[in-house]
């Protein structure tokens, strides 16, 4: 049987930043039926064999957020199935900024096809964002360890550089921002004379959840409305607000906000933790979450659930049907 702490358990889907390359395979290597189909949906959405893209793709090639995002989800979909054929399914759903579109999947709101989709042409028209702010140099996002939120927002507030923004809210020490290049270069050396511990910068191609890539947000609106939306079957959260999310409605409307808009996600692990929930999954790769709600959790115990691996660990018995938690249909 199922543990008894993973009897109510939230997924918690990662987003860019935790790819990695060959992520996934290992699912199919296992004999997942559910993330074979899942594999065989994505490629033929996208137009490229995924297959044979995540095991030959380089991580500089993974950076690229065209091509993280439908990868990402895929692998994020992939973990979720292998979960589900092992019993194990979620009594939560959240994803950190572009997981939550593996997040509206597995709860139902939209279908895995839909999930491809959206993240394929949200995919593209952020990554057109990033690549005009690039001629003027390299846009994207760092973190800021070792200063609170709060105090690291109103810095940014105070010193009002032109093309820096407070972009998520990670833990109680730890804060992200986005910017142009060279306000990511005047950001680093102000925070680590404001006591910053250490300013890094991440592996993305731009600077997400801020109002540099607005046109990003206006070239998705079309496309992200075409899709229908349904009310979540099971409690969804969201980064936008930090709180549950009602309907498809709302979560619609939430989606296009959260591309411009700074991802709450430490009022959304405590709104979370707030379903009496016995355990998180990081349901996806990299351990980057789980981390993360250890910070603000420490009484809740996150699990990695990203590889096949990690979800052995986490399962008693073998069923002998296996089912996929996404529901994934063939509408195209």
């Amino acid at each position: 049987m199922v543990k008894a702490e993973l009897q109510k358990a939230a997924f918690l889907f990662p987003g860019q930043g935790a790819q990695y390359p060959q992520m996934a395979l290992d699912f199919l290597e296992e004999g997942s039926g559910g993330a074979a189909e899942l594999f065989d949906l994505a490629s033929e959405i996208t137009g490229r064999d995924m297959r044979a893209f995540l095991k030959n793709a380089d991580r500089e090639t993974l950076k690229r957020t065209d091509v993280s995002q439908p990868a990402i989800t895929l692998a994020n979909l992939a973990a979720a199935a292998f979960l589900a054929e092992r019993g194990i399914k979620p009594a939560v759903c959240a994803g950190f900024s572009l997981g939550e579109y593996a997040a509206l999947a597995a709860a139902g709101v939209i279908t895995a096809g839909d999930s491809f989709r959206l993240v394929k042409a949200r995919g593209e028209a952020m990554q057109k964002a990033a690549d005009r702010l690039a001629s003027q140099g390299a846009p994207g996002m760092a973190a800021v360890l070792g200063l609170d939120p709060e105090t690291a927002e109103s810095l940014i507030a105070e010193w009002k550089i032109p093309g820096l923004y407070a972009a998520n809210i990670n833990s109680p020490r730890q804060i992200v921002v986005s910017g142009t290049a060279g306000a990511l270069e005047e950001g680093g050396r102000r925070f680590k004379e404001a006591g910053a511990r250490r300013y890094v910068r991440l592996e993305v191609a731009g600077p997400f959840h801020s109002p540099l890539v607005a046109e990003a947000s206006e070239e998705f609106r079309p496309v992200l409305e075409a899709v229908p939306f349904g009310d979540p079957a099971v409690p969804l959260y969201s980064n936008v607000t930090g709180k549950r999310v009602r309907s498809g409605a709302e979560a619609k409307i939430l989606a296009l906000r959260q591309i411009t808009g700074p991802v709450r996600w430490t009022e959304e692990e405590d709104a979370v933790a707030k379903e009496g929930i016995d355990a998180a999954l990081e349901t996806g790769p990299g351990k980057v979450l789980a981390g993360l709600w250890k910070e603000v959790q420490a009484n809740i115990p996150c699990r990695p659930a990203g590889t096949a691996a990690d979800i052995r660990t986490l399962t008693e018995y073998e069923p002998e049907e296996k089912a996929c938690v996404c529901k994934t249909k063939r509408r195209l």
